[in-house]
């Protein structure tokens, strides 16, 4: 039996982002007028909340079993669960939550598969491909450190999301996915900020760890701006209802994130407040234009 509180390697207090995440594949569902099956939506969010928890898990026994876990200076945003830390005797479980959550990923993969169509397979080998070599490859290149994690929960997601519930492609799904891709990435290129020290010591490479952080802040102001520009041009093209510019509420939040990363790149105390508002932007955000197609739709 698996104790429980080896069920923080999963990092529960981040899995919101997968369901916001998929919801923005449903939404471009939804605008399509194709018809779909809310059981498959169900497969759909069961595979990815699995394939958080597994890449969460597998990362944070690496972390564990090299020593980085040791090295960090935990905070609410960064550094891991520390659970490991705390009680080392949980490990082998972790790498079961891992491998176990990964299995399950897979299985409803081949369901989906079956059921919509193997225009699902690229999608499947790279998401795949991104849980198994995040931690012990993929962190040691900057630029796929930089985009992975947006690739993960953007375009892999979303645009999954709409061919499993729909059968094809779409130009809106990917339009749609860019927005998490961007934020995303700018979440994971925060949050490394704090573990530059650590991350360097065990060999990894980050924009963070390569450039000090006033100067990642301009990358972070970079593709804040992108996700915003893809709600307007979405709007403009007719793609996206007008409701969808709900979106762009956060628009002033991500300045304010922006400054205070400019300002405080030394004082990782002053930083914090900045990390927890930057969390609360990449999920505002996605998940009002979701609430803004909603409404287009009851309208």
């Amino acid at each position: 039996m698996i104790p429980f509180p080896v069920v923080g390697v999963a990092r529960p207090n981040f899995l919101i982002l997968t369901p916001i995440c998929i919801s923005l594949g449903l939404a471009s569902v939804m605008l399509s007028g194709s018809d779909f099956q809310w059981s498959l939506f169900a497969v759909v969010f069961v595979g990815a909340l699995m394939a958080h928890i597994s890449v969460n898990a597998l990362n944070e026994y690496a972390d564990f079993q090299s020593g980085l876990d040791f090295k960090t200076e935990r905070t609410p945003f960064s550094g891991g669960s520390g659970t490991l830390v705390i009680q080392p005797r949980l490990a082998p479980y972790a790498l079961v939550i891992g491998i176990a959550s990964l299995v399950i990923t897979l299985v409803c993969g081949l369901y989906l598969f079956q059921q919509s169509g193997w225009g699902l397979l690229p999608i499947g080998i790279l998401g795949v491909s991104i849980i198994t070599f995040y931690t012990g490859w993929i962190n040691r290149h900057r630029l796929l450190v930089l985009i992975a994690p947006g690739l993960s929960f953007g375009p892999l997601m979303v645009v999954g999301t709409h061919y499993a519930l729909a059968g094809s492609y779409s130009p809106l799904a990917l339009l749609l996915s860019l927005i998490p891709f961007f934020l995303v990435n700018n979440l994971l290129l925060l949050n490394q900020i704090p573990d530059v020290e650590a991350d360097r010591s065990i060999g990894r490479d980050n924009y963070a760890i390569a450039w000090e952080p006033a100067r990642s802040a301009w990358i972070y102001a970079g593709f804040g701006i992108l996700a915003y520009l893809v709600v307007i041009a979405g709007v403009v093209t007719q793609q996206l209802p007008v409701t969808a510019l709900l979106g762009l509420l956060t628009l002033g939040l991500t300045y304010r994130i922006f400054v205070g990363v400019r300002n405080y790149q030394g004082d990782i105390d002053r930083l914090i407040p900045y990390l927890g508002r930057n969390v609360a932007v990449t999920l505002a955000t996605p998940l009002l234009v979701v609430i803004g197609v909603i409404m287009d739709r009851m309208w």
